[in-house]
């Protein structure tokens, strides 16, 4: 399978091109920080309006990652819903369409900070979900061993052949794993800020998205900046 394998508590892994990230031995599928419903909720508190097609563009990637890994477990891994009432304002055929997603297969909606709560569209919803050696939650914890996250929406810039690449990026050391943000209209936190500093070990790699996969050591804010 396309992807960048590495190995975090024993479980081997791989990050896809699109930001998913695949366990293959559990056939596990996870994503993070859907964002559901931005372009309602922004025109419902009366922010500048958005072109109202990202859900449909989000579940579309999903599903073409489903279909490619053929997961029997998918895990969101929170803030899939921009809140608790772009979740409710879905149009019924986007309701239909998650429906249709987790036929069949195990779905767990994991809580985050836009979305703290239980929705009324199927699967389990947990605070986070122990799944030894890892486990599965919104928000990193320093010194966590085996951790998936996100909620940071990291990206990375690296030169490359002369021109500066940006992209979204897992962001991989010893301990942890913090996902990029998987919906289409979600921006993002660079890898050298002082967010990730207490978090992120010295070897830590970021992987940017993308057609292809760039792994680096993760990009640092220089001394004295």
């Amino acid at each position: 399978m396309d992807g960048y394998s590495f190995t975090l508590a024993g479980a081997a892994l791989t990050a896809l091109p699109s930001g998913a990230l695949y366990w293959e031995a559990r056939n596990l599928l996870c994503v993070s920080d859907l964002h559901l419903g931005k372009s309602e909720r922004r025109a419902r508190l009366g922010e500048p309006p958005l072109p109202p097609y990202e859900t449909r563009d989000t579940l579309t990637r999903l599903e073409a990652d489903m279909r490619r890994t053929g997961a029997a477990t998918v895990i969101c891994l929170g803030d899939s819903f921009d809140d608790a009432a772009a979740a409710h304002a879905l149009p019924d055929a986007e309701k239909l369409w998650i429906a249709k997603l987790q036929a069949g297969r195990r779905w767990v909606w994991i809580e985050g900070n836009h979305d703290p709560g239980p929705v009324d569209l199927g699967g389990a919803h947990m605070a986070e979900l122990p799944s030894p050696p890892l486990v599965f939650r919104h928000i990193a914890r320093a010194r966590q061993s085996g951790e998936i996250s996100g909620h940071y929406h990291p990206k990375a810039r690296l030169a490359l052949r002369g021109r500066s690449l940006s992209r979204p990026a897992f962001l991989i050391d010893s301990d942890r794993v913090i996902l990029p943000a998987y919906g289409t209209y979600t921006g993002g936190l660079w890898s050298d800020d002082a967010a990730f500093t207490g978090l992120m070990r010295d070897e830590a790699l970021a992987v940017l998205t993308g057609p292809m996969l760039h792994a680096v050591p993760m990009p640092r804010r220089s001394a004295g900046r």
